[in-house]
């Protein structure tokens, strides 16, 4: 179990090394575009819309082959080049009609969508970058099949040093707005695709197989409804609110997300380690108790994130940006609650996977759609940004409920149910008692509110009997080796 633990943390640790630098990029530059004048609520306004269907055209570029190229990459052996090269040809040609039809329907669309034709340019960059990455799946896919975490993290490294770097250039130097933030994005996939030749060469030939091409749309093709639900949820969510709200209080909503940016790391870094992780956990006899030990540790994680997000909100919304988007500070925790569920939902529906009855995704994520679009509708006129969230967070409810009734179905997991709810005991206290403490400068309230959630959420989890005999013992043992390693630092 301990290897198995270390192993999984090291590979979050280490995709999280990739996630971090663009999620800090992003954090850190929203401060400056915010408070420099570089983009307005507005322009955060038309990026939700943006990002919103970008999420439903990264659906329709991949037609859930990608994970089908996980699922058969082990079972395929030399036959690999065939499979990639089989869902390669087919996802370029298909991609081409699609994407090139939005291309020249994008001066109609930027007029429903925005209110100034400016935006038209960034949605056209926008569906060219979608289509220049969609493809890339397979190179990134096999560096995390091949355990190759290392290679995996400096790509993404690499890419956010470029996107800052053309950002400042672009947004900041040369003041193109939402324009220049897109632009960034285009050049740096231009020069990342010619660099994942060597992860693409083994693996696509001039070969196409219709026999395959069967067997991996049987497997993604039930995942495509699943994939636009899924984005419906949020995307859906913001374009929904739209039709409700001026766009400069969409960007408001937007930011509110932006911010959430713990919970979204840690999701972004796990989900990346954990789905090779738990495929090789369910081939071995103990792989169902160690995958519910895992689901306890992810979801402390998760609880601690939503708690210090809770307790920090008002906080870092002044920090960050300025007091006209002090309407965030409601919507924050609720986002961050309904991301976290979010995660709750990717960790206990993986049974839908192991036995490869995806077409039960769909269900519970249309489910999860229709709620929350329909609680939107009745919650988004008289409250805003906050009846966006509420409704967000009942549609990720629905969601993981709905996942984990028909996963337990096919792949019965005994999740230590009791241990969890203690961990949201600990984090309801922790979040309430940085809260109550007195009003303080907007940094020293982030930071001391921030360790005060850290610390209480820890020292009830140390005293409440949550920890066995067996993990107090292993904190023990890591927490000796940290001494030695630090009075051996000091000798030399």
């Amino acid at each position: 179990m301990r290897e198995r633990l270390k192993h999984l943390g090291t590979g979050v640790a280490i995709y999280g090394a990739g996630d971090a630098a663009i999620q800090l990029v992003n954090f850190g530059l929203l401060a400056v575009y915010v408070k420099g004048g570089f983009l307005t609520s507005v322009d955060y306004g038309a990026l939700a819309i943006l990002i919103a269907l970008e999420a439903f055209c990264r659906v329709i570029s991949r037609l859930g082959l990608d994970g089908a190229f996980m699922r058969y990459y082990h079972d395929r052996g030399e036959q690999v080049p065939v499979l990639a090269s089989t869902i390669a040809w087919f996802l370029a040609a298909t991609g081409f009609v699609f994407f090139g039809l939005l291309w020249l329907l994008a001066p109609w669309l930027s007029g429903l969508l925005f209110d100034d034709p400016q935006y038209v340019v960034p949605l056209r960059l926008m569906l060219v970058n979608t289509y220049g990455m969609s493809l890339t799946f397979i190179p990134f896919h096999v560096m995390r099949l091949r355990n190759q975490a290392a290679t995996y993290s400096a790509f993404a490294f690499a890419r956010s040093v470029g996107t800052l770097i053309l950002r400042i250039v672009l947004v900041i130097g040369m003041g193109l707005g939402v324009t220049g933030m897109y632009a960034a994005d285009l050049i740096v996939t231009l020069v990342l695709v010619p660099l994942l030749l060597p992860w693409f060469r083994p693996y696509l030939r001039k070969a196409f197989s219709p026999d395959e091409l069967r067997v991996v749309l049987r497997f993604g093709l039930p995942r495509v409804p699943h994939g636009l639900a899924q984005q419906a949820l949020e995307g859906g969510n913001k374009l929904l609110l739209s039709a409700y709200i001026p766009q400069a209080q969409l960007g408001v909503y937007q930011n509110a997300f932006t911010l959430g940016t713990a919970v979204k790391f840690f999701m972004s870094a796990f989900e990346t380690a954990w789905a090779p992780f738990y495929y090789d956990a369910a081939r071995r006899p103990d792989g169902r108790h160690t995958l519910s030990r895992m689901t306890t540790y992810a979801a402390a994680v998760l609880v601690l994130l939503v708690a210090g997000t809770s307790a920090v909100a008002r906080d870092v919304v002044l920090v960050m940006l300025t007091p006209d988007y002090l309407p965030a500070v409601n919507v924050l925790p609720i986002v961050a609650l309904a991301l976290a569920f979010q995660g709750l939902y990717l960790l206990t529906s993986i049974g839908l996977n192991l036995t490869s009855r995806t077409e039960f995704y769909p269900v519970a994520t249309i489910a999860a759609a229709t709620t929350g679009l329909s609680a939107g509708f009745l919650l988004m006129p008289t409250l805003g940004v906050t009846g966006a969230a509420l409704a967000l967070l009942t549609a990720y409810v629905v969601q993981a409920s709905v996942a984990y009734i028909f996963a337990r179905r096919f792949y019965p997991i005994d999740y230590e149910w009791g241990r969890i709810f203690r961990i949201v005991a600990a984090g309801v206290v922790a979040a309430a008692a940085a809260r109550w403490l007195p009003e303080m400068p907007p940094l020293a309230g982030l930071l001391v509110r921030g360790t005060t959630v850290v610390v209480v959420f820890t020292g009830l989890i140390w005293i409440s009997g949550f920890l066995r005999a067996t993990e107090r013992a292993f904190l023990h043992e890591r927490i000796a080796r940290v001494r030695r390693v630090r009075r051996e630092a000091g000798r030399a």
